[in-house]
């Protein structure tokens, strides 16, 4: 009995050799593939994301402050 669920266990993988330095080898292939901004997109792209996030909180201020000026005209009824 004992000996029929050790045999239903899946065979553990062999680890091979030298994995992890072709991993990285294939990470480091994969870098160079990839296609930098320059430093005039980069600073475009931070300054639309400032911009947007600013928007945003001005919305959000702007809902908060009518929502609590709402709550509170509710709550003198």
């Amino acid at each position: 009995m004992a000996n029929d669920k050790q045999s239903n266990k899946p065979a553990k993988k062999e680890k091979k050799p030298g994995r992890g330095r072709q991993f990285f080898k294939e990470v480091m292939g994969e870098l160079k593939k990839l296609s930098w901004p320059t430093k005039r997109e980069l600073v475009s792209y931070t300054l639309t994301v400032i911009g947007f996030i600013a928007l945003m909180a001005v919305i959000i201020y702007a809902l908060d402050l009518a929502f609590s000026e709402g709550l509170g005209l509710l709550a003198k009824l």
